[in-house]
């Protein structure tokens, strides 16, 4: 068997039936590996459910597999993080979920923030969340997840800060007293990660009213993109598994 992961986003995977290979799956198993009937490979449904299977059927248009064995493995971490990202300008928003999926996020949402650079209509909108959701996915197939983190709808930053119950709520400040690392660990985090330009006065005083904890990386101020994944980092080393 070919070291090879297909994700079959929320498929009803078994050992009973036969199923279709999506679009995504298609064109990377079939068209750019040139994978042909009786190939094996391993599929996972993003929930956590993985299995070794077979192609049974391949055409020019379609494909199919069969699941042949199930897979017992756990390697999700044992800290549920939210990332609360004000979305970035270009490529960066991409990377940032691309490489907090492969540090073990549990799921992300997008926000909008007064300062944040990108505004988008709600098709364009809709377009952006299924985009990134692919990456997160494409992520979890390359890094050995079988668990996809989910990609929120975009949110406005006052309407999220309301949300969440009994979970810790962390918001990087570089003048804050407590380091990251000093904090009081639960199983659920929130992590609220500001736009290239910052948080506003008004989003940081909304933000500590709804319960959010300014905590610092350290001495040097890290571009948006940056402090996610140095966030991400340590919070995973001091109190996930990493």
């Amino acid at each position: 068997m070919r070291d090879v992961r297909i994700c079959q986003f929320r498929a009803n995977l078994n050992l009973s039936d036969t199923f279709s290979l999506d679009d995504d799956g298609f064109g990377h198993l079939i068209r750019v590996l040139r994978f042909r009937q009786d190939d094996n490979f391993i599929v996972f449904d993003g929930l956590g459910n993985e299995y070794s299977a077979a192609l049974v059927e391949v055409s020019s248009k379609k494909a199919s597999f069969k699941c042949t064995a199930k897979i017992d493995r756990n390697v999700e971490s044992p800290l549920l993080v939210e990332l609360g990202q004000v979305i970035s300008r270009g490529d960066k928003m991409e990377f940032t979920i691309q490489k907090a999926t492969e540090l073990g996020i549990h799921s992300i949402t997008p926000l909008y923030s007064s300062r944040c650079g990108v505004k988008l209509d709600r098709k364009r909108e809709e377009k952006k969340v299924e985009q990134w959701q692919k990456i997160a996915i494409a992520a979890c197939e390359q890094s050995g997840r079988n668990v996809v983190p989910i990609v929120n709808d975009i949110t406005l930053i006052d309407d999220w800060y309301k949300q969440g119950e009994n979970t810790l709520s962390l918001t990087l400040d570089p003048k804050a007293d407590k380091k990251i690392t000093e904090i009081e660990p639960k199983q659920n985090v929130r992590l609220l990660i500001g736009p290239e330009g910052g948080l506003s006065s008004e989003e940081i005083d909304n933000a500590a009213k709804s319960g959010f904890q300014g905590v610092t990386l350290g001495p040097r101020i890290l571009r948006t993109e940056t402090a996610a994944l140095a966030a991400l980092s340590i919070l995973g080393c001091t109190f996930g598994d990493l």
